[in-house]
């Protein structure tokens, strides 16, 4: 059992959609939603969060925005502003690192901190909690939900526990008395199948799970069975990872029909290499493979994968590549006359942004940095329509 860690998870609560109801106050204490235009119930797509005033109708993430508008109907569906997200996940992230360096970043509104080495500068493990949601609170108007615990598992529970607005502290001696009382489906990476197996012998608590003997779990799972016993016995030795440590950054889109449109590719693209680009600004990271996902009618996935020759994490770069893997699938002949139903952009392979693979292109890299620089500060105090490319010129 961990004994000397202090993990703390925090959450942004109804991150998208409490700054919409910060930023208008005819919205506040309204249901709202944001997501996929409803289209009066006809609309495809789905929620990316709501009020918890919307939650009371049954609507959450990920939900069908028809089913979400067949709920609601009278919810103020908005549209999502990742520019206007993205800033203010920024400001939040700049709070965080006043209180440690060890911030892995979950999402745009969700983080993992290790102030094992840092609390002692500003009180005890809790105090330090307190002061960082009040500051979140003074500087953003926002509230935020937050787990401190011994481990990363026990302390994304504890958030999860008390949102909103709340915060949580569990002690490594009273570890085992929070988990053990939990359904299993609480431990990390136990899916859905996992729980019907063990529930059908009996195992429904993460107690059941801790008393199970090691042997007999891994003769089931397999390692994973090894993995959830020691989760289940309070024991997690798994590290906050930095951001440089993150594996990819992505971003994806459902079309409201399913489309050959050849414009509206292209515009999607450009979106999509918008909001990664500015994510992968905002974590100071930079990615050398860019990977596109692709499901067309029917449902039939295809991913396409190109290592660029020098890490990067401007927009123009990620969207030329992205062009140069579709223009090579189109003639490929495996789309045929189907139509495309969503499309993704990931990347990956990152590295630290002031890390250099050359020396040659240093000019071009520096007018490069000082464009992108000039239109994020333009965006930032104007807005996501204070700046637009030509090519998104409807």
């Amino acid at each position: 059992m961990q004994t000397s860690r202090y993990i703390v998870h925090i959450d942004m609560d109804a991150f998208f959609a409490a700054v919409e109801q910060r930023d208008n106050p005819l919205y506040k204490n309204k249901p709202v939603v944001v997501g996929a235009d409803p289209k009066a119930g006809r609309g495809r797509g789905v929620v990316s969060t709501c009020s918890y005033e919307a939650r009371k109708f049954g609507i959450h993430s990920s939900l069908p925005i028809s089913i979400a508008y067949s709920l609601c109907p009278r919810a103020i569906f908005l549209p999502v502003n990742m520019e206007k997200y993205l800033a203010v996940s920024r400001q939040i992230y700049n709070i965080l690192n006043t209180f440690t360096p060890s911030i892995e970043t979950l999402s745009i509104d969700e983080a993992f901190l290790d102030i094992t080495g840092s609390f002692y500068l500003f009180g005890s493990p809790l105090a330090t909690c307190k002061l960082i949601k009040e500051k979140i609170k003074k500087e953003t108007k926002l509230t935020a939900s937050l787990g401190l615990a011994p481990t990363k598992m026990a302390a994304k529970i504890a958030s999860d526990i008390c949102k909103p607005d709340g915060l949580l502290e569990i002690t490594s001696e009273k570890l085992l008395d929070f988990l053990w009382p939990l359904p299993i489906e609480k431990i990390s990476g136990l899916g859905k199948k996992s729980k019907e197996i063990l529930n059908e012998r009996g195992i429904r608590t993460i107690k059941d799970l801790a008393q199970q003997k090691k042997d007999y779990l891994v003769s089931i799972f397999g390692k994973s069975g090894e993995y959830f016993w020691y989760l289940a016995n309070g024991i997690d030795n798994s590290e906050v990872m930095g951001a440089h440590e993150a594996k990819s950054i992505s971003s994806e889109t459902t079309f409201e029909k399913d489309t050959a449109d050849e414009e509206l590719i292209r515009r999607t693209f450009l979106m999509l290499c918008e909001d990664v680009s500015g994510r992968l600004r905002s974590d100071r990271l930079k990615a050398r493979i860019v990977t596109l996902k692709i499901r067309l009618t029917g449902f039939k996935t295809y991913t396409r994968a190109l290592t660029i020759q020098k890490a990067t994490n401007f927009v123009d770069e990620i969207y030329k590549t992205t062009r140069t893997i579709y223009n090579k699938f189109i003639s490929s002949g495996v789309k045929g006359a189907s139509k495309i139903r969503l499309i993704g952009i990931k990347t990956s392979n990152l590295i630290p942004q002031d890390e250099r693979d050359s020396l040659f292109d240093e000019k071009i890299d520096q007018k490069k940095e000082s464009m992108h620089k000039a239109v994020e500060a333009i965006k930032g105090k104007f807005g996501n329509k204070g700046i637009f490319r030509a090519a998104e010129i409807d």
